[in-house]
């Protein structure tokens, strides 16, 4: 009987741990605080949640090896740090390798740090490609990279319909294509002269030049292509005697001969590296529209969503089982176990830093999940479902550090500081900075941290 008691207990403890997750998600909903706040908040709940780990689950077993009072106990209290030591590298590589596999479905978007990181690296995927299209100018590869910058943003990303004109014989050389997709046909006349598919570059001479087109330019198929106007070329030739200079060549038809003699060769791929590494990387903060279409285009979203919200609380639910374990144990050793009461075997250090840690990432989620176009009831109910898993999870962990050695708690215990650990570095703090900034981060790190060490005054 005392059995089922101690593991309702261990149920109670980790559905309290969760509660702020509905809690934190009502408050997101309801007020949808700044992101200052937002990222102070988190911050806080880090440093909590990083305290936790280290008075209640790495203290306990390094204090043990401390004080050991002989050899055997010593070894086996070395045994349980190693044991540790290893659950902690594995936990937080199985982290990293299940969270980017939720991610890769969608799971980022529960996160405002992870959304703003695969904004970023979409954006930075798309100026990459961009050059590499850019790289088949010669005449662009002769551009300082000084001015790459500049001419990244000014590049124009048109789409032609099967059968559209991009240009006439005749017309004024006044823009140059660089075709990403599609197949262009370059007629003469009524003769077909070329073929140009991606990679190709179209109009370079006549933009130089500025004379007109020399032939009929129409899309065979659908057409992605970039291009830039003859106005932003003549401003940058202005800007670089180097580029003038290659404009000039290019002009007077010698390139070729220039290249075959490797006077102004410049391999392409060096320099799509060399331009990459002068663009300024700049965090791309994503509107309440590009979230709704990024959304849908990972179907799959809410579940990933979901699965990964719980894969941050597995690790926590389970610790506060085999806690209450550990603490049982050592009360039933003093007291025995009719003295026992639930008030005096609360690890109230790891259940207050894990409910400051759940409050602000339910909080923050849930204001990203409405910009995403979720409605309140489903967004709460997906919090609450959650909290009922940490119930469970912790009455598992309860039952599971019951009915094995004690060395395996340990290392189930590491598996999870290890986990935590590394979600706590690689989501929660970087999520504060970017919504806080580094002073408020810091400052809001230590006074969870500090907070969390002072709930052991209650024990």
């Amino acid at each position: 009987m005392m059995d089922y008691q101690f593991l309702s207990w261990a149920i109670l403890l980790g559905g309290l741990s969760a509660a702020s997750l509905p809690l934190g998600s009502v408050l997101g909903l309801k007020w949808q605080p700044g992101n200052r706040v937002i990222g102070g908040m988190t911050a806080f709940g880090g440093g909590a949640l990083i305290a936790a780990l280290a008075v209640e689950l790495v203290a306990p077993t390094t204090m043990h090896l401390v004080q050991a009072e002989n050899a055997v106990a010593k070894n086996e209290a070395s045994h349980h740090l190693i044991y540790m030591l290893i659950g902690a590298i594995i936990g937080g590589v199985i982290f990293i390798a299940l969270d980017s596999i939720i991610n890769s479905q969608g799971g980022f978007l529960r996160k405002t740090s992870a959304t703003i990181e695969y904004f970023t690296n979409r954006k930075s995927a798309r100026r990459k490609t961009i050059l590499e299209h850019l790289a088949g100018s010669e005449l662009i590869r002769h551009l300082p990279l000084k001015i790459v910058e500049e001419m990244v943003t000014k590049v124009n990303e048109r789409r032609f319909k099967a059968g559209a004109v991009l240009f006439d014989e005749g017309a004024d050389g006044d823009e140059v294509f660089f075709i990403e997709s599609g197949t262009v046909s370059i007629t003469r006349g009524a003769k077909v002269i070329a073929l140009l598919t991606s990679g190709d570059v179209l109009g370079e001479i006549a933009l130089v030049t500025g004379a007109p087109r020399t032939a009929t330019a129409v899309a065979k198929d659908d057409v992605s292509a970039l291009t830039f106007p003859k106005e932003d070329f003549d401003e940058w030739r202005s800007q670089s005697s180097e580029f003038d200079k290659a404009a000039t060549i290019l002009s007077a038809s010698r390139l070729k001969e220039l290249v075959d003699r490797d006077d102004i060769d410049i391999d392409a791929g060096q320099w799509v590296d060399e331009a990459m590494a002068s663009l300024i990387e700049v965090a791309v903060v994503p509107t309440d529209v590009q979230l709704q279409e990024v959304s849908k285009e990972h179907g799959g979203a809410p579940v990933a969503i979901w699965l990964g919200i719980l894969l941050d609380g597995i690790p926590e639910s389970f610790v506060i089982g085999a806690a209450l374990v550990v603490s049982i144990s050592a009360a039933v050793s003093q007291s025995g176990a009719d003295a026992i009461t639930l008030g005096s075997i609360i690890p109230y250090t790891l259940i207050a830093g894990l409910f400051l840690a759940n409050f602000p990432e339910a909080m923050s989620s849930s204001v990203g999940m409405k910009k995403q176009g979720w409605n309140n009831l489903r967004i709460f109910f997906m919090w609450f479902s959650l909290m009922i898993m940490t119930a469970i999870g912790a009455g598992v962990g309860y039952w599971l550090g019951g009915s094995v050695d004690h060395g395996v708690v340990v290392l189930i215990e590491g598996l999870a500081a290890g986990a935590m650990l590394t979600m706590i570095a690689a989501a929660m703090i970087p999520e504060a900075v970017h919504l806080g900034g580094s002073n408020v981060t810091g400052l809001s790190t230590l006074s969870g941290f500090l907070a969390a060490i002072a709930f052991k005054l209650l024990e």
